[in-house]
């Protein structure tokens, strides 16, 4: 299996600025999948037990002259660790930036290598980074695992296609930085956090204990999917009870996450999003953030990025 591609300046301020550092705080050990056309990055994929994230991005948002060939349908797939990673293209930048200049400036080539490292018997595989100058070369190499067999390719590949699943309703978020706060404050209460997402774009989140219920609710907001009209008799009701009413008449789903991996996730706002959509999936199989990014001036998708997260559930929920 091959591969090599050059990363270009908007790929490298995607990845070192935005996306890696986001990734990096989901964990640290990820899945680097690589395809014909995409590149994604993908977290907890083959375990339920914390968050998912998967970010991907088709190749010409990253790179250019993308090579890739396999056995495996022209697939690879690896462990890295994100810290690593992020530390060699923040190196290179650097290293670009003090020595680059001439008509090769700036050029960082990534590929795939095996390298007999100092003091072993068997070549192993890494991630190389070379960054071409005027005059020199620098290299470095990030360890990766031994690349996926094509059954655990195949069980990737199944995990990702399942993870693509939407909800059928979703709500818009637009100011992420006011949940955040919200959550942070959370933590010093409890463990537990019950989300509730209704199809009039109401999103509740409360925790609760035996001494202390503290709550938040975001109104009206946009709903992508299967929606309805809020029941003018609702209007002067708690929010509470008009969650409850909600769930009870179908017109809402409730699921309880960890304050942990709910927190988790809004560490994706580091890679810069526009705004998010939070919806339930069926039956409350998870919550899922889904961020949304706009071509740079417009408010139009930047369909070349995705990024979004499945937080497991801790109770079956209702629906």
């Amino acid at each position: 299996m091959k591969f090599k591609a050059f990363l270009t300046e908007h790929g490298v301020s995607l990845l070192e600025k935005r996306f890696l550092p986001a990734l990096d705080k989901m964990g640290k050990i990820c899945h680097l999948f690589l395809t014909r056309d995409h590149a994604i990055f993908l977290h907890n994929l083959l375990n339920s037990d914390g968050v998912q994230c998967i970010a991907q991005f088709r190749k010409e948002a990253l790179f250019d002259d993308y090579r890739i060939s396999s056995q495996n349908e022209d697939r690879i797939a690896f462990a890295i660790d994100v810290s690593l990673l992020l530390r060699a293209v923040r190196s290179s930048v650097s290293i670009c930036s003090e020595f680059g200049n001439g008509p090769s400036a700036n050029r960082l080539q990534i590929k795939l290598v095996k390298k007999l490292p100092p003091n072993c018997t068997q070549p192993m595989p890494f991630l190389t980074f070379e960054t071409k100058g005027y005059k020199s070369a620098v290299i470095q190499d990030v360890p990766i695992s031994k690349p996926l067999s094509r059954a655990q390719v195949l069980e990737l590949q199944t995990a990702l296609d399942t993870a693509q699943d939407l909800p059928h309703t979703l709500v818009q978020v637009p100011d992420l930085n006011q949940l955040q706060n919200f959550v942070e404050r959370m933590k010093n209460v409890g463990d537990l956090l019950n989300v509730s997402i209704s199809k009039y774009g109401d999103l509740h989140v409360q925790i609760s204990t035996t001494l202390i219920t503290l709550g938040a609710e975001f109104r009206k907001l946009l709903v992508i999917g299967e929606q309805a009209e809020a029941p003018s008799e609702d209007r002067n009701l708690s929010a509470q009870t008009r969650s409850e009413r909600a769930i009870s008449r179908g017109d809402a789903q409730s699921v309880q996450v960890s304050v942990k991996h709910f927190s988790r996730s809004l560490q994706c706002h580091l890679a810069k999003p526009d705004c998010a959509f939070y919806g339930i999936a069926p039956l409350g199989a998870c919550l899922t953030v889904i961020f949304q990014f706009f071509i740079p001036g417009t408010h139009q998708t930047d369909k070349s990025i995705s990024l979004h997260c499945r937080l497991p559930v801790l109770d079956p929920g209702s629906n």
